[in-house]
């Protein structure tokens, strides 16, 4: 048995306390703003949504960003070129107005700063259904920094979404990381507890949980955001010795 040396975070809702339905009312009505000469803010989060599942069903060896825009441009007539241009100008100047969503943690901080002088290895298992920006930016949201971390998932260069178990055997792969070594920690039962299958450890985090099929809850451990702290308290110093 390998020891504990990686933490696997989600983001919404874990390393980020969000309020999911204002964060989805936010989000969709700034962004079908943008493209109301072209679509009505229905027809618009209609296309959205339905290109957000085909991607994240989507098992094949392509970027998360190939399979989006490839659904997305199956059924736009033609405007596929337009329409990211105005994505990209969206999350440069209007996606910081979702930022009204989320909610202070101070032991998300306090975990984290905590991890890094322990001297673990910290990623940002985020479902890769943003750009790389976006992404970013919602890191800088949380009061942290994107260089508290080794990698961050995005939509530019991952090639699975969750709760593909692809995506966290990715993750193992790239990182060159074993199962045992890693410890996800996430607030969504089925996309972020699904790490088991790839025997990484899980931590579900209860403040924001989300359980949308109301599956029964497996996990290795299960907190709070206080709860989790004391956790992190109670981990080894991986620095002592060197």
């Amino acid at each position: 048995m390998k020891p504990l040396t990686t933490f696997f975070f989600d983001l919404d809702g874990t390393l980020l306390p969000i309020d999911n339905k204002k964060f989805e009312e936010l989000y969709f009505g700034n962004l079908s703003a943008r493209f109301t000469d072209l679509y009505s803010p229905q027809e618009f989060i209609q296309l959205i949504w339905s290109a957000t599942k085909a991607m994240v069903a989507d098992t094949r060896h392509v970027t998360n960003e190939t399979a989006f825009m490839e659904a997305l441009g199956s059924v736009v007539n033609g405007n596929l070129g337009e329409m990211q241009e105005r994505f990209i100008e969206f999350y440069k100047t209007g996606f910081d107005k979702v930022r009204e969503a989320v909610i202070e943690s101070v032991e998300v901080h306090e975990s984290v700063a905590l991890l890094k002088k322990k001297g673990y290895d910290l990623v940002v298992a985020t479902n890769p259904m943003f750009p790389r920006l976006a992404i970013e930016k919602r890191i800088e949201w949380t009061g942290l920094d994107r260089n508290d971390f080794s990698y961050v998932t995005s939509f530019e260069d991952n090639h699975y979404c969750k709760p593909q178990p692809m995506f966290f055997q990715e993750l193992l792969d790239v990182l060159k990381k074993d199962g045992q070594e890693v410890l996800m920690v996430g607030n969504d039962v089925e996309e972020d507890m699904v790490a088991k299958q790839l025997g990484i450890s899980t931590y579900l985090i209860t403040n924001h949980m989300v359980n949308r099929k109301n599956k029964e809850v497996v996990a290795d451990h299960i907190g709070t955001y206080a709860d989790f702290l004391k956790y992190v308290e109670s981990l080894p110093d991986l620095t002592e010795g060197e």
